[in-house]
């Protein structure tokens, strides 16, 4: 079911433009460099079990929305796929949820810009003492400028971007592997497959809480489906880029925690080396090449938070596009470009936000990993509230529309319940300042409750527009 375009939106892309964006939201590049960090903490040499056991998490979560792309194509994403299944109230819900990520993770991934950027530059001898906001603001510049552009510009850059860095990963994982078969690693490791065994002492619970983090790494998937209204053969293109993103990425996170965990070793010590790492692939880009590599890898990961954040940038845009058409605060944020497309007035308030709170954050005198962590951490709650009210309006899609095989009923409960258990995992027993963020986010949660039950005629004015879904014809 395709809704109708909204000016300016245009149905160009293809699926390499389009899986751009799931790709881009998902930075595998910082995923890899940074999010094998706290499992090593909990599991030991176990990281790449726990993300193997991350990646059938996702998966189960993202048969939904693979599903009701299949199904709805709407530049609001989330927003569409809950409202046209679950009513309006629940899709302004779900899409407000979405948008609070993509805000909060385009500051962050601007943030990790200057986190890895500083460690290029100082590492390189270029700047030494590089502050991080610096690199952060003129990052977001060069993203508000490139999203306001043509989109096609926006998601060949997004795949460009991820390709180069993911090449040097794969680089340095080929070497590494190479050295560990070879006897010739620089501390003696050597290649084990006990690194998809739990180390004694470990639990299976302590393995779970793990893959929480590991699951991070897939946040972002279903950017493609913000694209819903500018992909050609949406039906088709979105739920092959969404379901391409996570395999693809799948595969490559845990042969890629698998090279660092036996890169820094699987003993004690090389644990806590890798668990103590600010940067494991920049280390042991070092350790087994050089410092050239080393600071390459950093690079890479400047270029992949830099992907990121104008992927998030580009996603929120469209989904606060979306919401602005159907009547949410001003209908200048439904506008767009007559030149190249691009949602203005949404991408200015995005843009701003971003600004905002980089400048916040520094002000407050937030170190670059906090400015990274403490935002990310936001978005990531906030996703997972968007990605159960989306596997709900799944399961409900499912038992109306009755083609769906009755085993696929089971796929969404059981992402649901991986999801609740993430989430429960997020919100209980955290540290300092964490354990203020859930009560963050539910504040931002029941703030979009409130917009759509209190705002005269907003609900009735979604609805129209979610009936226009439900009434056309679905894809063959």
């Amino acid at each position: 079911m395709t809704a109708p375009q909204g000016p300016g939106l245009r149905r160009e892309l293809r699926f390499w433009e389009t899986i751009a964006l799931s790709i881009g939201i998902m930075a595998p590049t910082a995923a890899m460099a940074l999010n094998g960090v706290v499992p090593a903490g909990k599991v030991g040499r176990a990281v790449p079990l726990a993300f193997l056991v991350a990646a059938i998490g996702v998966i189960l979560v993202s048969y939904g929305f693979v599903r009701l792309a299949a199904h709805f194509s709407h530049a609001g994403s989330v927003y569409a796929f809950s409202g046209a299944t679950l009513g309006p109230r629940a899709g302004f819900f779900a899409g407000w949820a979405l948008l609070g990520t993509y805000l909060a993770f385009t500051v962050a991934s601007a943030a990790e810009v200057g986190l890895f950027g500083a460690q290029f530059l100082n590492g390189a001898g270029i700047w030494s003492g590089s502050e991080w906001i610096l690199l952060a603001l003129v990052a977001g510049l060069l993203i508000w400028a490139i999203a306001y552009g043509d989109i096609k510009i926006a998601t060949r850059s997004l795949l460009g971007m991820e390709v180069i860095s993911v090449s040097l990963i794969v680089i340095l994982m080929i070497v590494i592997f190479v050295k560990l078969f070879a006897g010739t690693a620089p501390g003696d490791q050597s290649f084990t497959f006990d690194v998809f065994s739990l180390p004694s002492g470990v639990s299976t619970s302590t393995l779970m809480a793990a893959t929480v983090f590991a699951f991070l790494s897939w946040a972002g998937f279903e950017g493609a489906a913000a694209l819903g209204e500018e992909t050609q053969d949406p039906a088709r293109s979105i739920p092959r880029a969404i379901r391409s993103a996570v395999l693809v990425t799948g595969l490559l996170y845990v042969v890629c925690q698998m090279s660092q965990t036996l890169g820094f070793g699987t003993d004690t010590a090389g644990t806590s080396a890798f668990a103590s790492s600010s940067s494991p692939l920049g280390d042991l880009g070092t350790s087994y090449v050089g410092s050239a590599m080393g600071n390459a890898i950093n690079f890479g990961a400047m270029v992949s938070g830099f992907a990121s954040s104008l992927g998030t940038a580009t996603g929120a845009s469209r989904v606060l596009f979306a919401m602005g058409r159907d009547g949410f605060a001003t209908e200048r944020l439904g506008s767009s470009s007559s030149r190249t497309g691009a949602p203005v007035t949404a991408l200015v308030a995005v843009m701003v936000i971003a600004f905002a709170g980089l400048v916040g954050m520094r002000l407050y005198g937030l170190n670059a990993v906090n400015a990274f962590f403490y935002p990310g951490t936001l978005g990531v709650l906030s996703l997972m509230v968007a990605y159960i009210v989306t596997n709900v309006g799944a399961l409900r899609l499912f038992v109306i529309d009755r083609r769906e095989a009755s085993w696929e009923l089971a796929l969404p409960v059981l992402g649901i319940l991986y999801l609740a258990y993430v989430l429960w995992k997020n919100v209980t027993n955290q540290p300092y300042p964490y354990e203020w963020f859930p009560w963050v986010v539910g504040g931002w949660a029941l703030a979009g409750l409130a917009i759509v039950v209190l705002v005269p005629g907003l609900a009735r004015r979604i609805g129209a527009g979610m009936a226009a879904l439900a009434t056309s014809s679905p894809p063959g």
